[in-house]
């Protein structure tokens, strides 16, 4: 009876996000608990896809400021209900990733949508905004240790800038990550400018990411061993 009920509530759950319903929301998570459904399945492939939709809408000038506020709310008030029963796969995940929007660029979104999945994840974010300066990137990934740096770009204009920072970033610390997305970019891109991951959306973003880290420390642990 329980999973009959299943994909009515992610359905429902998606919907409430993108229609900044506050009111039932809390209504709904609980009833989803209370079937004794997969939390993260409620965050990953209802909450998430309705904040992915509301960013669409956003993009395409349909919604604006103050609905991707309400929206943002409806998320939140669904993700405090639901973190608590997060498998613990999820919440310890760990890394420290260093994201944002290279320099001449504004639009944001997208970016702001990634960094909320490695949080809800349990990743530790450091969030340098959009337009940011090479140089700002660069000092700040050189001075801390992070595991990955994201950066975005939504205009062809911009997506360059990637490209020497990227190789910036390698000829002072080759062992550091580098995915980057956007909706120019492609996985070309990230071959020929030797990124080490590139994603099209957040969903991705978030596998891709969880992939390159685990494999980034079973490798690191075979080399302790060796030596």
């Amino acid at each position: 009876m329980a999973q009959e009920k299943e994909s009515p509530l992610l359905e429902a759950l998606k919907k409430a996000v993108i229609d900044f319903d506050t009111e039932n929301i809390e209504a709904l998570c609980h009833e989803y608990l209370d079937l004794g459904l997969d939390a993260n399945k409620a965050v990953f492939e209802g909450l998430i896809p309705g904040m992915l939709e509301v960013g669409r809408l956003y993009e395409e000038q349909v919604y604006f400021i103050p609905e991707m506020l309400m929206c943002a709310e409806t998320l939140y008030k669904g993700l405090e209900i639901f973190q608590p029963h997060m498998t613990s796969s999820v919440q310890n995940a760990c890394g420290k990733i260093l994201i944002g929007v290279v320099e001449g660029d504004v639009h944001d979104i997208g970016k702001n949508l990634v960094k909320l999945m490695f949080e809800i994840s349990g990743y530790e974010v450091t969030d340098l905004g959009r337009d940011v300066p090479v140089e700002v990137f660069l000092k700040t990934a050189l001075k801390n240790d992070f595991d990955l740096v994201c950066m975005s770009s939504m205009m062809s204009t911009t997506m360059y800038e990637m490209k020497g920072l990227i190789q910036k970033l390698k000829e002072k610390k080759p062992d550091l990550k580098v995915m980057i997305g956007g909706s120019p970019v492609t996985k070309l891109h990230a071959i020929k400018w030797r990124a080490d991951g590139y994603a099209p959306d957040a969903h991705k973003a978030l596998s891709v990411v969880q992939q390159m880290l685990n494999t980034a420390k079973l490798i690191d642990e075979q080399r302790k061993q060796k030596t």
